[in-house]
């Protein structure tokens, strides 16, 4: 089976590096160029930008001109967004003009662009502190919408009426609970409000964005507030209708995992869906699945994982329990996955903290002990006279459980317990 391809790591020092020389060339040709977005954001909170974007009054053309036709992809251009490619190392430059967005029939993206000044442009983006500009070659910040302020008050602020802006585009209210529990910020009060106001709006929204926001949410260092807030703001009754709370009971309970999903070391979003749908709901498992179109690795590890649960979960004897009854769990290649689950539950008061580590130990063995080769086979029944069909597979299934508990070691002894019947 052909393996994937494999990305590009991106040196974020390279990546850097490109980034402002893109700047720089833009200048040189007698343009207004800066690095715009989020990358100013975490810029100014000392944070590594994951990416970076060029904002300038260069029309598309001219960039693609400017930079080459080799070195760049106009999949954007509609929208006035030339991809600039840098060194493998430096990944790539998406360089937007500078734009103002007319006419949104989609909840998601305008109509129409026309081209605009950098303050114009400033004023039809989301949140302020998404709002900024950034000179790389002399430090200077534009802010032409209050961003600088509220990075330091700690604000998730709409530009302008925030109806409007979550009227252009219904993501943004997924984005808004992301970024206050990213970066630990409070969500403003009239962006709030319209958060509450307009949730239902969401679900126009396609699954694949929303998947992508919940996986930031469910991952990242701010989840238990991104659950938390997901739930507030009736964002969850929209997104996740199987498992969000329909009353006081049900929101504690969603505070109490959203506290265990904070305790996730290496948290996923299947591992959250896992926890959060109740034990015995799992076509609430497979219909989230289904509606926000998840990966078949996503769909699969969350059913797993949630069935793990039921099974070991609440357990304090695993140490005692035949080992045939635990090693399915450990020996899988999930087997890490549901372990950290185990004792994210266990640190927040559910389940038995001794059991879970006695399974994190058992899933960090050798895989020859936690999976030893199965030391009987279909061929060696056929050999000894067994007539092929059914029941050979119920054969060795009995003796591989023998052979898991330690009841069996050898071909010989397991060829004598079929003879005998055992």
């Amino acid at each position: 089976m052909p393996q994937p391809l494999q990305p590009h790591i991106v040196d974020p020092a390279a990546s850097r590096d490109f980034a402002a020389s893109v700047v720089s060339r833009l200048r040189s040709a007698g343009h207004e160029a800066y690095w715009a977005g989020g990358c100013v954001r975490d810029e100014l909170l000392g944070r590594t930008p994951a990416d970076y974007d060029v904002a300038t009054d260069a029309p598309p053309e001219i960039v693609r001109n400017l930079f080459g036709r080799r070195r760049t992809l106009a999949i954007g251009a509609a929208f006035g967004v030339i991809t600039v490619l840098g060194p493998k190392s430096a990944g790539q430059v998406e360089v937007a003009t500078f734009r103002a967005d007319v006419g949104y029939t989609d909840g998601r993206h305008p109509t129409e662009v026309i081209f605009c000044s950098a303050r114009e442009d400033a004023r039809r983006r989301d949140f302020t502190i998404n709002g900024l500009f950034l000179d790389p070659l002399t430090g200077a910040v534009h802010d032409f919408v209050g961003g600088r302020e509220d990075l330091a008050a700690g604000i998730v602020r709409a530009i302008g009426p925030p109806a409007m802006r979550f009227g252009e585009d219904h993501l943004r209210m997924l984005r808004a609970v992301r970024f206050a529990a990213t970066f630990g910020f409070a969500i403003e009060r009239d962006t709030r409000l319209a958060i509450e106001r307009m949730a239902h709006l969401v679900v126009a929204v396609s699954p694949e964005r929303i998947a992508a926001e919940l996986r930031g949410m469910t991952s990242g260092g701010g989840r238990r507030l991104a659950l938390e807030l997901l739930e507030e703001t009736g964002l969850a009754r929209e997104v996740l209708p199987e498992v969000a709370p329909a009353d006081e009971a049900g929101r504690r309970t969603w505070r109490e995992l959203a506290s265990i999903v904070a305790a996730i070391d290496e948290p996923s979003l299947p591992q959250a869906l896992a926890l959060l749908v109740m034990p015995g709901q799992e076509r609430s498992l497979a219909a989230i699945a289904t509606r926000l179109r998840l990966s078949t690795f996503e769909a699969k590890a969350a059913r797993w994982l949630h069935a793990g649960l039921e099974s070991l979960g609440e357990a304090a004897d695993l140490e005692r329990r035949p080992w045939s009854t635990v090693q399915p769990w450990a020996a899988d290649t999930r087997g890490p996955l549901l372990a950290d689950l185990l004792r994210a539950r266990a640190a927040c008061g559910r389940g038995d903290a001794e059991a879970a580590a006695w399974f994190t130990r058992q899933v960090e063995r050798p895989r020859h002990e936690i999976d030893p080769t199965p030391i009987l086979t279909g061929d060696d029944l056929l050999a000894a006279g067994m007539p092929a069909g059914p029941a050979i597979g119920e054969v060795l299934v009995r003796i591989r459980t023998l052979q898991l508990d330690g009841r069996l070691t050898t071909k010989e002894e397991a060829l004598a317990a079929v003879r005998e019947g055992g």
